[in-house]
């Protein structure tokens, strides 16, 4: 149980640093698409994996069935936000940041 518990709070603050990293990526980073990408694939990640540390910490429960479907439900619908967005502004001509470049 010690293990488990243990194993939970190792995926829990990794997911920590990918939410933090992220952020610091959507603060950072020069444009739309970059500031996209870093808080798609990071916010993705970081949830999945606290989640993941969720369900090791809940055991085999109701509840853990509920978090995995909620891990697939995020894993399937946030990629697919961030690529409709980012279809919209490539369709609507807003150009990505080139060196030299002023941020935006």
């Amino acid at each position: 149980m010690h293990l488990l518990n243990t194993l939970a709070l190792i995926f829990i603050a990794i997911g920590l640093f990918f939410m933090v990293v992220g952020a610091v990526g959507l603060i950072r980073l020069p444009d739309f698409y970059t500031r996209a990408h870093a808080s798609g694939k990071c916010d993705t990640l970081g949830e999945g994996m606290m989640l993941i540390g969720f369900i090791l910490y809940e055991g085999m429960t109701l509840i853990a069935v509920k978090l995995v479907l909620l891990v697939i439900f995020i894993f399937i619908t946030s990629p697919t936000a961030v690529h409709s967005l980012v279809n919209v502004a490539h369709s609507r001509n807003i150009a990505p940041w080139k060196k030299g470049d002023e941020r935006r």
